[in-house]
């Protein structure tokens, strides 16, 4: 089985071509992959399989074996991985994803291969501005306040004053799983320090904490405008980098770097060994 290691501003994944979808993902196989030390380690697994109403389909899976809607970062490594490989000819690609089809634009480097990307993400999805929400901390109770909205995954997001003091590993976890998101919520925290500028870290739902998250940029441009904080176009700045996000009246764009880090086969004997052959 063919792989390629990819990322985007450090979000990373295992990318799994096939194009003639002649096999299915498992979480046995999924948490297999993205194991730190025992397998090849990232936040998800991404198979580039058909589809009857795009280009390819991203079927991504988090970390811990669950299935996700949406990921930025994954379809600008998706649409690398075609459009370097003449998959799909020129610069533009549908995407489809189970958060509908997303029309992406890249640019090439000096090399021709691609090293930026231009994701349509489509609307956002606002929901509870400052929504105030009741949780266990240490065995305390308190009340945080959040924006929610979706960008056809869930997101909520927090404003602090530091990001880098921010509670991510510990609030984090806890507002994923708050029944007040059934399905779970991945979890954003911000400062805006000027209008034109956001800084973030995600805790990403399946996950946990990660260097970036496209859907949650976006979600921290959004979050920010709402609450009157910053303008429609941002530069969302996270631990593995930059982001620009342009929220239109029509839709919101994402442009960022798409990255490969290596390519092989995965070995048969650690399949076995792994359960998953």
């Amino acid at each position: 089985m063919r792989f390629v290691k990819a990322h985007g501003t450090g979000n990373d994944f295992v990318l799994l071509p096939d194009l003639d979808g002649r096999f299915e993902l498992s979480v046995e196989l999924v948490q297999a992959l993205c194991a730190p030390h025992l397998g090849l380690g990232a936040d998800g697994v991404i198979r580039i399989g058909p589809s009857d109403r795009a280009d390819v389909f991203m079927d991504y899976w988090n970390a811990d074996g669950s299935v996700a809607e949406m990921c930025g970062n994954g379809v600008r490594c998706v649409a690398k991985y075609v459009l370097d490989r003449g998959v799909v000819a020129g610069d533009v690609v549908g995407v489809d994803t189970r958060g509908g089809v997303k029309g992406v634009q890249a640019r090439r480097g000096s090399d021709g291969k691609v090293s930026t990307v231009r994701v349509d993400m489509g609307a956002p999805v606002p929901g509870a501005v400052n929504q105030p929400l009741d949780v266990r901390l240490d065995g305390v109770e308190r009340i945080v306040r959040m924006t929610t909205l979706s960008m056809g995954n869930p997101h909520a997001v927090l404003v602090v004053d530091d990001v880098g003091d921010a509670p991510v590993r510990s609030l984090g976890p806890v507002i994923e799983a708050h029944p007040a998101f059934p399905d779970r919520t991945n979890v954003e925290f911000i400062s805006v320090p000027s209008r034109d500028r956001v800084h973030g870290r995600i805790w990403e739902r399946g996950v946990g904490e990660t260097m970036a998250s496209g859907t949650g940029s976006s979600a921290m441009a959004v979050a920010a405008h709402l609450l009157g904080l910053a303008d429609r176009a941002v530069t969302v700045c996270l631990p593995g980098g930059e982001l620009r996000v342009d929220w239109t009246d029509d839709t919101l764009y994402l442009d960022g770097p798409a990255v490969e880090v290596a390519e092989g086969e995965l070995d048969d004997t650690w399949l076995a060994a792994a359960g998953v052959a």
